[in-house]
């Protein structure tokens, strides 16, 4: 946005209309080069906030993807081993109970 500069008219007579005009639009021009040299840099600084993000994120990811399966692994093996111990147990008692039966049957 331009600058709208009301400068005295002592100022204007001292140096006058032309010269006063070309030092609002140097401001001007100062003013704009300012202000496209910081929305450059704060796109390259997004752009770099945006890429570093992306890279925890994805690092995030893989560590929650690691636990997970670490999990995974660990669920598995004890049901794995309660699986077992279930066959185990359910031998034990159908041996049981078939000596069980065989027992009354004898009597």
């Amino acid at each position: 946005m331009p600058i709208t500069a009301k400068l005295s008219k002592q100022f204007y007579d001292k140096f006058g209309n032309a010269v006063v005009d070309e030092l609002v639009n140097w401001f001007n021009a100062v003013d704009a080069t300012y202000k496209q040299e910081l929305r450059d840099l704060n796109e390259l600084n997004f752009a770099r906030f945006d890429a570093k993000l992306e890279q925890r994120a994805a690092e995030l990811r893989t560590e929650i993807q690691t636990g997970l399966a670490r999990l995974e692994r660990g669920l598995l093996a004890r049901i794995g081993m309660a699986e077992g111990r279930l066959a185990r147990l359910t031998l034990v008692l159908w041996v049981g109970t078939l000596g069980t039966v065989i027992a009354l049957l004898k009597l």
